[in-house]
């Protein structure tokens, strides 16, 4: 699939956007911008998640949905010498964290910082530090805590990573926060695709983009009991096994380049996973397997609880380096999520039987 120069516009500028959980609006403004001339009407919940749609009056209802949020760190605490401690807002990592520049959003507007580590030559090799919460912070410039505070930063201000988009190798698509906005871009572009092949659907599709998956799967949790759907389809990231220091025997054997991940796992619903592998099959678009145990740790597993029960499937797309400021993934794979999406769409039927026998 080859990406249209707006689609790549929006994408960069989605990416590069800060959307931290819980501060995810300034993105949704870019999405939203985005989706409007192909949708019917958009819609905003309370919390920030937001909603086009197609076919607002039709009683059946479909949602494709990607989450929002990006990882992030939260001001914790600050020294009288005006250093700062953090702690995690999401799963942010660590290990990564030291010598890394940072944003502080603070209430005066943007102020650069670093995550600072005492250099090699200090270290003794027989009590090497590890970066733990404990130990990790941010120096931006200031001598006191005052001087911080003077700065417009204060306790719960956001950090947030500024590494921006690019493409690597003319292969990979390369940026922090692939997981998920990378996602949101894919049901966009469904969205576009349905406009502009003129394609009609018996049924309201709502194309969902959720905020708050990185700490509970909130977003998409309170948005299932606002749309009500009677099926969802939803796209993440899942892990690219074949980097190094990875054990396929527990996390599975998907790799970039492959195609999209199908999940199998309790919270996947039968008919519409065979629904999407059979259009798979059937439009030759290659695509992986893969299981979950418990839960697939997405908003999958929202949807499929909520409402009594909605069947729900999940379409992950393969990805290196989560949770790290170069998180990749292979452009064709983004382009046959989209394709796959967008052809199961096209094979939705209101009148489908969805309850098992």
């Amino acid at each position: 699939m080859k990406f249209e120069k707006k689609s790549l516009k929006f994408l960069e500028k989605y990416l590069n956007t800060s959307s931290p959980t819980g501060y995810e609006h300034e993105g949704q403004k870019i999405w939203m911008d985005y989706i409007r001339p192909y949708v019917d009407k958009v819609e905003v919940d309370h919390y920030g998640t937001c909603y086009g749609i197609i076919n607002p009056e039709a009683e059946f209802k479909v949602v494709i949905e990607a989450h929002a949020d990006e990882i992030s760190w939260y001001v914790n605490y600050i020294t009288d010498d005006g250093l700062i401690y953090v702690i995690r807002n999401g799963g942010s990592d660590q290990t990564i964290a030291p010598s890394k520049v940072v944003h502080i959003h603070g209430e005066k507007g943007i102020v650069k910082g670093v995550f600072g580590w005492p250099a090699i030559h200090t270290r003794s090799n027989q009590n090497e530090p590890t970066p733990k919460i404990e130990n990790i912070f941010i120096d931006c410039g200031a001598t006191s805590k005052q001087e911080v505070e003077d700065m417009g930063i204060y306790v719960g201000c956001m950090i947030t990573y500024p590494d921006e988009f690019f493409e690597m190798n003319d292969r990979y698509f390369v940026c922090r926060a692939l997981d998920n906005r990378i996602g949101g871009f894919m049901i966009a572009e469904v969205a576009r695709l349905l406009k502009e092949n003129k394609k009609t659907i018996p049924f309201g599709l709502y194309i969902t983009n959720s905020v708050q998956e990185e700490v509970g799967l909130y977003g998409a949790d309170m948005i299932a009991d606002t749309i009500k759907p009677n099926i969802a389809i939803v796209t993440d990231v899942t892990h690219d096994t074949t980097t190094p220091m990875i054990e396929k025997k527990k996390e599975g054997d998907q790799k970039c380049g492959a195609g999209p991940v199908v999940f199998f796992a309790p919270s996947v619903h039968h008919t519409i996973r065979e629904l999407i592998i059979q259009t798979a099959k059937s439009k030759n678009i290659p695509f992986q397997r893969a299981a979950a145990s418990r839960a697939t740790g997405t908003d999958t597993d929202a949807f499929a609880h909520s409402n009594g029960g909605v069947p729900s499937a999940l379409i992950s797309l393969p990805l290196r380096y989560m949770h790290t400021t170069v998180e990749m993934v292979a452009k064709e794979d983004v382009g046959n999520v989209i394709q796959l999406i967008y052809e199961t769409i096209l094979e939705i039927k209101p009148e489908m039987k969805l309850k098992y026998h």
